[in-house]
């Protein structure tokens, strides 16, 4: 049973190790993770973004409803 894990887990260490990864592997700390990062910090910025122009067009159209719904 043991056998049966300590190869798969060899097998997966074999896998990775092929892998390409977003880092340079020559680099040391936090700068290794530079692309990582970068890559996450563009999306966090997008999803504020897209999620403000949701939030605005949402109130604009709620107000906008609510002004005509009021005049009958």
């Amino acid at each position: 049973m043991f056998t049966k894990a300590k190869n798969f887990f060899n097998e997966v260490k074999v896998e990775l190790q092929k892998a390409s990864w977003p880092w340079d592997p020559k680099e040391k700390g936090f700068r290794r993770y530079k692309e990582l990062t970068d890559s996450t910090l563009v999306v966090v910025i997008a999803m504020l973004l897209l999620g403000g122009y949701v939030a605005l067009f949402d109130f604009v159209l709620v107000n906008f409803v609510h002004f005509f719904t009021r005049l009958h």
